[in-house]
């Protein structure tokens, strides 16, 4: 399979406010960018369309890397969580349905076919491709700050 890096980083004003995404697709030394965002989300919905729209972009089932700093993303296949709501219908351990269910639904399917692991980074710390990510949220959460 071929070995795909996917950096994502999602921005929100207000929270909920406007927002917008950032992924950068990086293969075999080539880079595809890829962005979005809604007049009315959060920061946690940006951070997950990300992810969803860089495994999305994949045409075959690859070995992906997922660097994003969302501990919110990172945490939930890491630790274990995604499981866990998934048995439980999604919910979570105290009875209440999983915020974002649907996305959460859409990123595992998007998930499926490849094979892959997420790599938490610390925000604004100098990576260069989370910079990069953060810098492409930000200017498609300003188109939907304007009105």
């Amino acid at each position: 399979m071929k070995k795909v890096n996917i950096y994502s980083d999602g921005a929100c004003s207000g929270n909920p406010g406007p927002g917008g995404y950032g992924v950068i697709l990086e293969y075999n030394g080539r880079e595809m960018e890829l962005s979005g965002g809604e007049k009315q989300t959060t920061n946690n919905r940006m951070e997950l369309m990300g992810v969803i729209v860089g495994l999305e972009a994949l045409k075959e089932p690859c070995n992906a890397d997922i660097t994003t700093d969302s501990k919110y993303v990172t945490d939930a296949f890491n630790k274990g969580w995604i499981l866990s709501w998934q048995r439980k219908n999604w919910r979570k351990a105290d009875g209440k349905e999983v915020l974002n269910k649907e996305l959460w639904q859409r990123l595992v399917k998007a998930a499926e076919p490849h094979n892959v692991r997420f790599i938490h980074v610390m925000g604004h710390a100098g990576h260069e491709y989370n910079e990069r990510c953060d810098k492409i949220a930000v200017r498609e959460r300003e188109k939907f700050a304007v009105d």
